[in-house]
């Protein structure tokens, strides 16, 4: 048979910017899957989304009129069970084939007509049939049906459209946005369908301004993109539009000269994309007294509110201009330029009245409001919380630095938090911690005490920098570890997806201090102390009666005493999976977490050791026996891995005992010494005499003492062999 390629189109009112790329390309997904899963479409056909703000489509290639008929067996039941003794059908079976469409106008033919084969010890009934491949015209419409019930719409909207029936009236429709038109060609033919209450043909509508025709006429279904282009005035191309908008963003910022660029933001472009059809990139400016402003206050408002792109010199320094995508592309474009510019200047002048109302009061005289701000119910107040996180980071910082770092940190800590009462991040809650900073400056605090403030809330996001200095790694520790313990402390525990305090976020992020930062603190320690720090604080409360009357209480903190191990598991399991992520196998992750390492900085090292042993000839051998070892253990209780070399008879625990210690002190000094791949390397010369141990000693011997002593050379050895890994996991 012979395929043409099909075009589907639904025209629409302004969809939802930042769910158009993945709407876009669920539609067209969607709509090719389906059409495979009928026979229509095969596994070479491809697949081309569309997506502009006012549609989606979808170009499949390779699309067939008709299915190919296709034979069908299906196994009805068992012989014993569908023929009586007489060989007739019996109800049930009778019942089946009707259920299965077969022509039952004379029974006892159709019946004949079944296969016998057998089905195990008995013999079944089959029916066989031919099936008729399904049409386009049917086959799209269930496939345009599909596609749109399992769109990742955001917000379904209602709205009613008038019944085509001869009586009037309304019927309800159920879509992302309003649809006005339908687009189905079948190469030049236009597929019969019908949804969301249009009907298809071969025509669409361009730009709302700028099409040079309406409506636009699709001759071909390959010549849409083209066509669109041309008398539409749109790039349909979510791709296209979007590499065109970056190309004119660098083009404008060049001539703009002295090294100016766009900033980066991936996010950004993706919803501008889909805010315009066909984009036009024009350079605006505001006065420069507003760069005495932050520029991340400035940047912000910009890319949030307006949905501008800001520009910023060679060294990275916000400039008083910046860039507009517009949708339309008149001759004289300064109307659109003095109207952007005139839209973006209040915003700037907000900006500006909360930075300098902000700055009439300190950091430290808002500290006390903290106190009336509700962090959670069963935790107390913001004022609470920051307590909690002050004993943190005091208790971490004493250990790392002592008491100067501890001062520092608490510091830090007791104004962390503070940048939340003013109008700045009021109104720009993404600047907290950020807008901290500048106020601590302004106030006159140290450098590092302001760093630390802007930096405790880092990393935000996977990929994001760490604290800069140690004081906001000990703060940002503090903070993280007391949402985590407190959480947990009140059950408040990630589920499935649904993650609401970002505690996944939360523990990747000590995670990666931890490591990174190689900061040279337990695990276990560190998630004991908030543990201790948070029970210790009593959470208190008040509320006005009617009388006017304040009155307050005091609660002890309940946390659930298995907190600290709830934690510990937590943290571990996000780290197995960060690990994964970066590329270890499952294998090795799982030897080198298997001992919990404590000092997670180890942790990478100890992965390089653990793939540079698996790749050793020794490696298997070596990793099976150890299995074999933790097996026998497993089954003696308290085994002492002390050994008597008057109890050793056999030749090969002779050898064994001999090469240990030759082998084990010297793995044992480079494991100290923090080589923990020379350790592992060292221990493979162990291979040959562990190999002639098993095959010529018999470990449970009758005697009592020949037993206790052969297994506690085992256990010795066992113990050598996993300080760095759990080498039995490598076993396959």
């Amino acid at each position: 048979m012979v395929t043409q390629n099909l075009l589907v189109e639904l025209f629409v009112e302004e969809l939802p910017p930042k769910a158009l790329k993945k709407l876009g390309d669920a539609f067209a997904s969607q709509l090719a899957d389906q059409l495979r899963s009928q026979g229509l479409a095969s596994v070479q056909s491809v697949v081309t989304a569309y997506a502009s703000p006012r549609r989606l489509a979808a170009h499949v290639t390779q699309v067939w009129r008709k299915a190919a008929d296709k034979a069908v067996q299906q196994k009805l039941m068992p012989v014993s069970v569908g023929l009586d003794a007489a060989g007739k059908a019996t109800p049930a079976l009778l019942k089946k084939l009707q259920a299965l469409g077969a022509d039952l106008s004379d029974p006892a033919a159709t019946v004949r007509a079944l296969r016998r084969a057998p089905d195990g010890k008995a013999e079944a009934l089959f029916y066989d049939s031919l099936v008729t491949g399904a049409t386009l015209d049917t086959g799209l419409q269930k496939a345009l049906e599909e596609a749109i019930d399992k769109l990742p719409i955001p917000k379904v909207m209602s709205y009613q459209l008038e019944t085509d029936c001869e009586l009037p009236g309304w019927s309800s429709v159920h879509f992302v946005r309003p649809a006005h038109s339908l687009l189905a060609l079948h190469g030049s033919t236009v597929v019969p369908i019908k949804v969301l209450g249009l009907a298809a043909g071969n025509t669409t509508q361009g730009h709302r301004f700028e099409a040079r025709v309406s409506p636009v006429l699709i001759a071909d279904a390959d010549a849409y993109a083209a066509t669109l282009a041309r008398d539409g005035a749109v790039i349909a191309s979510f791709a296209e539009r979007r590499a065109e908008i970056l190309r004119q963003l660098l083009a404008a910022a060049a001539k703009v000269g002295n090294g100016a660029h766009p900033i980066e933001d991936e996010a950004l472009l993706d919803e501008v994309t889909g805010l315009v059809e066909r984009p036009n990139v024009l350079v605006c400016q505001f006065e420069p007294q507003f760069l005495e402003v932050p520029q991340e206050c400035l940047i912000l408002t910009m890319k949030a509110n307006q949905k501008y792109f800001p520009l910023l010199d060679a060294a990275g320094k916000l400039t008083n201009q910046f860039l507009v995508v517009s949708n339309i592309s008149p001759a004289d474009a300064s109307a659109v330029i003095g109207g952007n510019e005139r839209v973006v200047r209040p915003r700037l002048a907000d900006a500006k009245f909360f930075f300098d109302q902000d700055r009439k009061k300190t950091l430290a005289s808002r500290v006390a409001g903290l106190d009336k701000v509700i962090y959670h119910n069963k935790l107390g107040t913001q004022g609470q919380r920051m307590e909690r996180v002050r004993a943190i980071a005091q208790a971490i910082g004493q250990q790392l630095g002592g008491e100067l770092l501890a001062q520092q940190a608490d510091t830090a800590a007791r104004l962390a938090k503070a940048d939340l009462l003013t109008d700045m991040v009021g109104e720009f809650p993404e600047l907290q911690g950020i807008m901290g900073g500048y106020y601590a400056r302004h106030d006159g605090l140290d450098e590092g005490i302001a760093i630390a403030i802007e930096d405790h809330y880092k990393p935000r996001f996977a990929g994001d920098e760490l604290p800069r200095n140690l004081v906001g790694v000990v703060v940002a520790l503090a903070d993280k570890l007391e949402t985590l313990v407190g959480m947990f402390g009140i059950g408040n525990l990630p589920t499935g997806d649904k993650d609401p305090f970002a505690l996944r976020r939360h523990a990747l992020g000590v995670i990666r201090m931890l490591i990174e930062q190689d900061v040279p603190l337990d695990v276990s320690w560190l998630i004991g102390t908030s543990f201790d720090a948070c029970e210790r604080y009593e959470i208190r409360g008040e509320w006005t009666k009617p009388d006017g009357q304040t009155s307050r209480t005091t609660t002890p903190s309940q946390l659930d005493q298995k907190t600290p191990e709830l934690v510990a598991a937590f943290v571990f399991d996000r780290l197995a999976g960060s690990l994964r992520e970066q590329g270890y196998s499952a294998q090795e992750v799982e030897a080198v977490l298997a001992l919990q390492p404590q000092r997670l900085g180890e942790v990478p090292k100890r992965l390089a050791a653990v793939r540079a042993f698996a790749a050793l000839p020794e490696a298997a051998a070596l990793a099976a026996a150890n299995k074999r070892i933790g097996n026998i253990l497993k089954k003696a209780q308290d085994v002492d891995p002390h050994v008597s070399e008057v109890l050793l008879k056999e030749p090969a625990e002779i050898a064994l005992f001999a090469a240990m210690k030759d082998v084990v002190p010297k793995a044992q000094t480079q494991f100290e010494a923090g080589d923990y791949t020379a350790s592992l390397q060292s221990l493979a010369a162990l291979r040959g005499p562990v190999d002639d141990f098993f095959d010529g000693v018999m470990v449970n011997a009758e005697a009592l003492d020949l037993r206790l002593n052969r297994q506690g050379l085992l256990k010795r050895l066992h113990e050598a062999m996993n300080r760095v890994a759990d080498l039995a996991k490598l076993a396959t």
